[in-house]
């Protein structure tokens, strides 16, 4: 069984009309994913995923950060086409493999406000079945009139932080494809962990 794509209820782009409805559209995408997970292996969550992560988060624009202008400048066309999908099928990968198991855990959202540069912030909160709490603060900005996620912090730790750190070692010290060998390990992983 696969799950249908939240449809739209105003415009095509209704779900990414505001930062809120950005966010609320790709917390209750995973959270259906969860609930569904009995029914759905690693690959339709995949797919169940795919478009909602590429319809909320900026891509292009968060590896493009994560490298830098002086490395990203170093990568021709192809490079960079290849790293932007490689990142993208981990970005995907990601989610699924984090978010299988539902348990009656919860997102809240808790606040939006501007930040500089014309970006958002929307800070929320999701309840673990334990009690727990972890806070997801989304960074987002506008393109072409809707908004995209640029980064996450997790209970305060930059997402893109952590992985400009990373990514950036392994190009300087063993080069593009090393990065790219690198990125399809974690996705491999991610699948049989899943």
């Amino acid at each position: 069984m696969l799950l249908a794509i939240p449809a739209a209820q105003s415009s095509p782009n209704s779900e990414t009309d505001s930062p809120e409805q950005a966010i609320l559209y790709l917390q209750s995408s995973l959270l259906e994913v969860m609930r569904e997970s009995d029914q759905l292996d690693y690959d339709e969550r995949f797919k169940y995923l795919q478009p909602v992560i590429n319809k909320t988060h900026d891509i292009d624009l968060i590896i493009k950060t994560i490298l830098g202008a002086t490395y990203w400048s170093q990568l021709d066309s192809a490079q960079q086409e290849l790293m932007i999908e490689t990142f993208r099928q981990l970005s995907i990968a990601t989610y699924t493999g984090r978010f299988v198991q539902y348990e009656g855990e919860q997102f809240q959202i808790i606040e939006q406000r501007s930040l500089p540069r014309e970006q958002v912030l929307v800070r929320s909160l999701l309840t673990k079945s334990d009690g727990g709490t972890v806070n997801f603060d989304y960074v987002l900005h506008q393109v072409e009139g809707n908004w995209r996620i640029i980064n996450i912090l997790f209970d305060g730790v930059s997402d893109l932080a952590i992985k400009r750190g990373e990514y950036r070692a392994i190009l300087q010290r063993d080069g593009f494809q090393a990065l790219i060998d690198m990125l399809k390990d974690k996705i491999a992983q991610t699948r049989q962990n899943s």
